[in-house]
């Protein structure tokens, strides 16, 4: 019989899912982040792929409680973060994909918008946590810019998804001392990017 009452499936999704975390070897911030991961990809097997860096929640934590903006690749990840509870913080959702301004200057180098979208962004004030849930190009330029041009990136949430790109740019993001959370392999998008950025902010408002 099918279930139709809402709190009943949300309880057996959950239960199903601590079962398989409780199989990690994870901290309890780590399980709150992968949890949501799971949820959102409806995937067991993805909770073994998240990886942090180093006390990579508490550092995230910091900087959204120190009003830090969370800058996304593209507009379905912004709109999947939970702006209402980031605002508390003093802190602003925001995504230049779509500016015209990116428009052009993507079009006058014939780079990609994502890579625009990111040298717009490090360049603006404030702390900053970057969400790149679908451009492996946004990602590889943030590394660069760090690597290369001695840019701060105070936090990068790096789940780019797709063939071409998203492993290798996530494989030098964890090679790097950019505090980060990723994800392994070619699985990723806009709703493992907002989960994880998500959990990170409910685990502020739960004291956790």
């Amino acid at each position: 019989m099918q279930e139709t009452n809402p709190h009943s499936i949300e309880k057996k999704s959950m239960e199903i899912i601590e079962k398989k975390i409780g199989q990690l070897d994870c901290t309890g911030q780590q399980a709150k982040t992968i949890k949501r991961v799971i949820h959102a990809t409806a995937q067991l097997d993805t909770g073994e792929l998240v990886k942090f860096s180093d006390d990579a929640i508490n550092k995230a934590k910091s900087l959204i409680k120190d009003g830090a903006d969370i800058i996304t690749d593209v507009n379905m990840l912004k709109a999947g973060i939970n702006d209402r509870e980031l605002s508390k913080f003093g802190g602003k959702v925001k995504c230049f994909i779509s500016d015209d301004q990116i428009r052009k200057e993507a079009k006058k180098t014939g780079l990609t918008r994502s890579i625009m979208s990111m040298r717009k962004a490090v360049n603006l004030g404030n702390k900053k946590i970057f969400a790149i849930g679908n451009a492996p190009t946004a990602l590889f330029e943030l590394i660069r810019m760090r690597e290369e041009e001695n840019k701060k990136i105070d936090f990068i949430v790096g789940t780019p998804v797709g063939f071409v790109g998203a492993k290798e740019s996530k494989d030098k993001l964890m090679e790097t001392d950019i505090p980060h959370i990723s994800l392994k392999g070619k699985r990723g998008g806009s709703a493992v990017a907002a989960s994880i950025i998500n959990s990170i902010i409910y685990m502020i408002g739960d004291k956790s």
